[in-house]
């Protein structure tokens, strides 16, 4: 670190002691905070800048303000037998998965006055919810009321129906969507409660009026507040402790044997079991008996999304529902090295709860600036790159599919060596994407990403030269193969012949003196619709629409047959749906 960073990250914890000291007096620290937003906005841009060398240096500091306030870090693996003096081993809820349905539903519990366990099979908390950028998609919100928006449930549903494909839309279950939807005005006022915050509501079109509440800094907030919450109210988290077995005696669900350290654990639920274990977008045994086997070499963007909970339930007689229905494959460029899923801001400790109260008086040019670098991280490439005349070639240079025909694209990208490939660009299209309202990527009414965002922000996945060589060679691609493909290329486009790949109506040659390469980029599902029948109480049910006493599904594991597509509903429906089945719950005293 240079001598003005450092001397940046030192003047910034300097400031941010002195602060504290003066204010710890105060009953709310934030008060006095507030009444400051240009002196703060200035410190939040130094975090925003510095943030991994403020962390590191502020690492003692933070740890005593998580002690004095208290806001834990994050769980890891939490030994059974020393949390507890004698090894429970019967707990009133047992929660399958430690991302935001789980957590939320053990919140939600706690709160009700249940004894609750969480169980997570990967060694930190969050799931697929810890990696997302957070919006919640609601209706009939405060937030909404204070923005003059009128909005209610059933022109949510109506909205809602528009995002998919009819052909998919037709799969709906919609009294199930219309019954949640009717439920998120009150799910986030529970949040708001938490102290988490959000900043919109932000259109997103079919939506009839702006309904994205996205939360700050993102969704990994979600997991801290809850993780807070649960540890507050004595609850336990035990990490790195898959459920192996559901415990099941006479058509009912009484408990679950565990992996803990090693060792097998039965452990009796006296209220009932709840999956909340994500996904399957990355179990390839599912998306091959449901979908088909030519998309089971095609990863999941979470590679922890295995379908455990799916498996669970089944394996009990919960009958699953749209099994077959996924979001993508679709083309994404691979993770920056390090963490896939970069946080905004600090979503735990002290430095949390601080950034959570500046971020409303900070310059939108620099918010903006942030979320953009973080849309690059995650968003994929437009498809209309194609349409305007670029071209894929795998790791060898060579081209292999027709890259405007979707999911056969994807299934090809796959079967390359290493599953990647490479956009190439030439003159004309790389200014084409350099400018509104032509864009790489972008994530609706947040940020736009050009070619030259790309190269600045993401130069592991973006490189450009002068010819054709020099980009070929920066990814070490067979210079000979690259410039074979663009030749044919070139003579489909002269109308010399077909193109050999079945690619029609392209009128532009690849040519000219500069040239841009994006990638790796592969084929990945996003999230998964399948998920267990359960009615309005969240109970599993099975062939026959009956419940399966003692267990509850939520989450990507409950999806009930609805189609949730369209930015924020998932998230909704993970919190709201643990949040409605910890209250069911924790006012039950037998299995219902």
């Amino acid at each position: 670190m240079n001598k003005n960073r450092s001397y940046l990250v030192d003047a910034f914890k300097s400031r941010i002691l002195r602060i504290f000291r003066h204010a710890w007096s105060e009953t709310l620290l934030f008060k006095r905070i507030q009444l400051q937003p240009l002196k703060f906005a200035e410190l939040m841009r130094d975090v925003i800048l510095y943030q991994s060398e403020i962390e590191s240096r502020f690492q003692s500091f933070s740890n005593l303000a998580t002690i004095l306030l208290p806001f834990p870090s994050e769980v890891h693996q939490t030994d059974f037998q020393q949390r507890e003096s004698n090894v429970r081993v019967e707990f009133d809820v047992i929660i399958v998965g430690g991302g935001g349905s789980g957590l939320a539903a053990a919140v939600r519990a706690l709160e009700m006055g249940a004894s609750v366990l969480v169980l997570e099979k990967q060694s930190q908390l969050g799931g697929t919810t810890g990696m997302a950028i957070g919006s919640f998609t609601a209706n009939g919100t405060r937030m909404q009321r204070e923005a003059n928006i009128n909005d209610n449930a059933d022109d949510h549903e109506e909205d809602a129906g528009q995002f998919a494909t009819p052909e998919i839309e037709a799969w709906n279950n919609p009294t199930l969507r219309r019954f949640f939807l009717g439920q998120t005005a009150e799910t986030l006022e529970w949040l708001h409660g938490m102290g988490l915050y959000f900043h919109g509501p932000n259109p997103e079109p079919p939506n009839r009026v702006p309904r994205m509440h996205n939360i700050v800094p993102n969704a990994k907030a979600y997991i801290a507040a809850f993780q807070s919450q649960i540890l507050k109210r004595k609850g336990t988290i035990i990490c790195d402790a898959p459920v192996v077995e559901l415990v099941f005696d006479e058509q009912e669900v009484t408990g679950v044997v565990a992996s803990i350290q090693g060792a097998r654990q039965t452990i009796k639920a006296k209220r009932g079991v709840v999956l909340a274990a994500g996904d399957y977008a990355n179990a390839p045994e599912l998306i091959g008996r449901f979908k088909g086997d030519q998309f089971i070499s095609i990863e999941g963007v979470n590679p922890k999304a295995c379908g455990d909970g799916h498996l669970l339930a089944e394996k009990v007689g919960a009958r699953l529902l749209n099994m077959d229905i996924t979001y993508g494959p679709e083309l994404r460029f691979v993770p920056p090295p390090g963490d896939p899923f970069e946080q905004l801001i600090p979503t735990s400790g002290f430095l949390a709860k601080l950034m959570g109260r500046l971020v409303p008086f900070m310059p939108q040019a620099l918010i903006n600036w942030r979320i953009k670098k973080l849309l690059l991280t995650w968003q994929h490439p437009e498809n209309s790159l194609f349409d305007d005349g670029a071209i894929l070639v795998n790791s060898e240079g060579r081209r292999f599919c027709n890259e405007k025909d979707s999911p056969q694209r994807e299934i090809a990208i796959s079967e390359q060596p290493g599953k990647a490939a490479f956009i190439l660009l030439d003159e004309r299209i790389a200014a084409h994407y350099s400018q509104w309202p032509h864009f790489i990527s972008t994530a609706p009414k947040i940020a736009y990403a050009y070619v030259n965002d790309y190269l600045k922000l993401r130069p592991d996945v973006s490189v450009e030269g002068t010819t054709l060589d020099a980009v070929g060679q920066a990814r070490n691609l067979n210079i000979q193969n690259l410039s074979d493909s663009i030749e044919q290329f070139n003579q489909y486009i002269a109308g010399q012949k077909p193109d050999a790949f079945g690619r029609t109506h392209d009128s532009h040659a690849l040519t000219g003196n500069r040239w841009v390469l994006l990638g790796p980029a592969k084929a990945y599902f996003t999230t998964t619709e399948g998920g267990v029948a359960i009615n309005q109480q969240l109970q599993a049910l099975n062939d026959s629409g009956n419940p399966i006493p003692g267990l509850y599904a939520i989450g990507c594991n409950g999806m009930g047959g609805q189609i949730l597509w369209g930015h924020g509903l998932h998230i909704a429906w993970a919190i709201t749906s643990g949040r409605l089945v910890g209250e069911y719950l924790g006012k039950s005293k037998i299995h219902p």
